[in-house]
């Protein structure tokens, strides 16, 4: 982990740097994704069936084929022990419990004309749902992603994972079999993105998609966005840490390198005002690493895009803090909620030295698909509000209309908008007008 001063010359450019990931700069990347997106756009099972052999290794002979079972969910579900299914019932109840408060009710009101004017929400009918796969099975997104979309009353979900059917699946098939989940497809990439965005004789092209993946699925969900929704586009994880001197070592440590384990691009950021406490935890990751399982993944990623900064005084820390935007934040420090209407740009806030960001990867509550990448500068973790979608009310009545009308008339001349005047005007005089006949010519010589 490199070593930084906050307000030193070189300490903005250093920062930039260390932030600095070319998620979808790779010509090649990109010329691949949009020939992928286009295959399958345009010759549906064909082309999909032909990329999922590549890129998947599926041996099939169908799309259908990779159609994964809904018996094997039960069948996992009963192999697992019963404090297996224990904690899957606690994360879920814990997940469902949080999004519950999320939901957002449609309402109206009458003004002083007697307009009635309002908003109906409405769930998104159909859902795609993308669980990531490779160097690991993550059930825990599976929760994440599909527990926000049921909350709110998405009535279709198909689900999306890179499958090994020669490996241990019990635990992500019984997530899903606790989910209610019976659409499930175990192949991945920008193919996955293409069939769910635009359908093929099998898949159902879906309104939104959702859920991290790596860089063949980012580059994807970013070029079909328009032609479907999206939730967002992902980078790699990420964690920043601002400790004082009384947060337990060892604990401040091992949340630096739940992050780095994640993948060699995943990046893990210390901040401290006490120069000594962070020397101190910078040695103490040298002398566990070599122990870690993952531990060269993590030495990679530390020593790539991982830092320890030192601040002058705590709103020095938040100032960085709020220019990074991380994914995952951690105030461990003394006051920890007190510190919070100082910070306006962090995905999730995890607040004392007890709130390990680990807790919210699984059992929480809230989702931990977050905005990455500085994204949390403008954008939300994934939540209920994702797969719903808004309609303004507006019935006005005839008093309202009346009223409007002049104020609608002038504004519509003013650019240069013929019709649109004219027909707030003939609502102003009364159904049974006639304005083509009691305004001969153009109107917006009025």
């Amino acid at each position: 982990m490199r070593k930084l001063v906050a307000g030193d010359k070189a300490f903005q450019d250093d920062i930039q740097r260390l932030r600095a990931f070319d998620l979808l700069e790779d010509e090649v990347l990109d010329k691949k994704v949009s020939q992928i997106l286009a295959d399958v756009k345009e010759k549906g099972n064909e082309a999909l069936l032909g990329y999922i052999k590549e890129f998947d290794r599926l041996d099939i002979n169908s799309v259908h084929d990779a159609i994964i079972d809904p018996e094997l969910f039960a069948s996992s579900w009963k192999r697992l022990s019963s404090k297996e299914r224990d904690v899957l019932s606690l994360a879920f109840d814990r997940i469902h419990s949080f999004h519950q408060h999320q939901i957002e009710r449609s309402w109206s009101f009458r003004d002083q004309d007697n307009n009635w004017l309002g908003q109906q929400v409405s769930a998104i009918k159909r859902v795609g749902v993308y669980v990531p796969g490779g160097r690991a099975s993550y059930p825990s997104t599976s929760l994440m992603t599909v527990i926000p979309a049921q909350v709110a009353g998405v009535s279709e979900i198909a689900v999306l994972t890179p499958i090994d059917m020669s490996q241990g699946n019990d635990f992500l098939f019984a997530a899903l079999h606790k989910l209610g989940i019976e659409e499930v497809y175990g192949f991945g990439g920008a193919q996955s993105i293409a069939a769910l965005a635009f359908g093929t004789e099998t898949i159902e092209k879906v309104d939104k998609i959702v859920g991290p993946g790596g860089l063949y699925v980012t580059a994807a969900k970013r070029k079909v966005f328009g032609y479907v929704g999206i939730d967002s586009i992902a980078g790699p994880t990420e964690l920043v840490v601002l400790a004082d001197s009384n947060a337990p070592l060892d604990w401040v440590v091992l949340d630096l390198l739940s992050q780095a384990e994640h993948d060699p691009s995943a990046q893990s950021i210390l901040i401290s005002e006490d120069a000594q406490y962070l020397d101190r935890v910078l040695k103490r990751i040298d002398e566990v690493v070599p122990s870690m399982m993952r531990h060269e993944i993590i030495r990679e990623s530390l020593s790539s895009r991982g830092a320890a900064i030192l601040v002058k005084d705590l709103n020095q820390g938040l100032e960085v803090i709020n220019f990074i935007a991380p994914e995952h934040l951690q105030l461990c420090v003394k006051g920890a909620d007190q510190l919070l209407p100082k910070l306006s740009s962090a995905g999730a806030i995890f607040c004392g030295n007890y709130s390990s960001e680990a807790f919210g990867d699984y059992l929480a509550g809230p989702s931990h698909v977050l905005p990455t990448f500085g994204g949390a500068r403008f954008s939300s973790p994934l939540g209920v509000y994702d797969f719903v979608k808004k309609s303004s009310i507006i019935h006005l009545s005839q008093e309202g209309a009346s009223r409007l009308s002049k104020p609608t008339f002038l504004f519509a001349n003013k650019e240069g908008l013929e019709a649109h005047a004219l027909a707030s005007q003939a609502r102003g005089e009364g159904v049974e007008s006639n304005v083509f006949v009691s305004n001969p010519g153009n109107c917006l010589d009025d």
